[in-house]
């Protein structure tokens, strides 16, 4: 089972794909303050509930998602039909980094997903490039709640500068040109729902298809589940921060 499938499965019961409320997520994207007609992005958009909710509370904007799961578009697309939303979603199979668009966007989304260009700094250039002048950058980004410990950076094959700090994220988005007008720290409930979804998510799968897929899928629940209890619950935070580029 590829990685992307293990992330559609474990996914199905929380859609949003990080630590975020659906309050919450309409907080941030209320906050945005979209103009209307807007045009909005998601690199990294997996099965589309951001940009989904996004058209929803802006009945005239419309959207592109991009991502590389083809399990991960299809419920995205699946989705967007039953909510009526098809004609102003636009979904693209190609690595977040080399998406390349015709128009810039009023807003950018990157939850979660700024692995897929490698450091924040990065994703945050990437990002840049899609947007218009005067627009927002959603972007959700893990942060080091307390100094790791030296077993649990090899735990998850991490080293210490691959997160910063709350401050010292919301500095990095600084120094990439970006000042933040808004953000959500996700609060330990909020993690709490996301991993036991994920991983409870996942178990139940495994359960129902037994098989060498069940017992792969299975081994993936049992694994994140550990590293998250025993691991980084309570180190790791996420942040989701609302920037608007400056000139630097």
């Amino acid at each position: 089972m590829h990685r992307q499938l293990i992330s559609h499965l474990a996914h199905a019961d929380h859609p949003i794909a990080s630590p975020v409320s659906a309050a919450n997520l309409d907080r941030l994207l209320t906050r945005a303050k979209l103009p209307a007609g807007a045009r909005i992005l998601d690199l990294g958009c997996g099965e589309g509930a951001w940009l989904l909710r996004a058209l929803e509370l802006y009945p005239d904007a419309t959207a592109d998602g991009v991502d590389i799961g083809q399990e991960a578009l299809a419920s995205a697309a699946e989705s967007a039909g039953r909510l009526g939303l098809s004609d102003r979603l636009r979904l693209h199979q190609v690595p977040a980094d080399s998406f390349e668009a015709t128009q810039p966007y009023d807003l950018v989304l990157c939850v979660g997903a700024t692995h897929a260009f490698g450091a924040l700094a990065d994703a945050l250039d990437g990002v840049r490039r899609h947007l218009r002048p005067g627009g927002l950058a959603l972007v959700g980004e893990g942060f080091w709640e307390r100094p790791p410990s030296k077993e649990l950076l090899e735990l998850l094959g991490s080293d210490p500068d691959e997160y910063a700090g709350l401050a010292g994220t919301v500095a990095r988005a600084r120094d990439a040109g970006y000042a933040t007008v808004y953000a959500h720290t996700s609060t330990r409930d909020e993690w709490d729902e996301y991993e036991w979804s994920w991983t409870g998510t996942l178990t139940r799968w495994a359960l129902d298809n037994p098989g060498p897929d069940g017992d792969e899928a299975l081994a993936a629940a049992d694994e994140h589940r550990d590293m998250w209890l025993d691991g980084y619950r309570d180190v790791l935070g996420f942040v989701t921060l609302l920037l608007r580029p400056t000139d630097r």
